[in-house]
């Protein structure tokens, strides 16, 4: 049975601002570092964000750019810049190593 009532909502949906999605993953990498450790990165479209993660089921942290192009950031000391192909990655209370595919 249908309901021929008026959507109480209608009005305001109608006036929402539309919804920006969150980017789709553009590139998932596992890159070795000098160090011999991996880092693993998904790149998200736009360039503005890298996810990183230091262990394949390790816990996930979201590093941010202003502009595309620019350094990669997240508190507590992550820097990441570079491309799928090459980084240059800082972690908290490490130096900065450079990792490639």
């Amino acid at each position: 049975m249908s309901s021929t009532s008026p959507d109480p909502m209608a009005s305001q949906l109608a006036n929402a601002a539309p919804v920006e999605l969150p980017p789709a993953i553009a590139e998932s990498v596992t890159l070795r570092c000098g160090d011999n450790s991996l880092v693993y990165l998904d790149f998200f479209q736009g360039n503005k964000q890298v996810q990183l993660k230091t262990e394949k089921t390790g816990p996930a942290t979201m590093l941010k750019a202003p502009e595309a192009g620019q350094p990669f950031e997240a508190a507590g000391g992550y820097k990441l810049t570079g491309t799928a192909k090459n980084v240059d990655v800082t972690l908290p209370g490490k130096a900065s190593k450079n990792c490639h595919a």
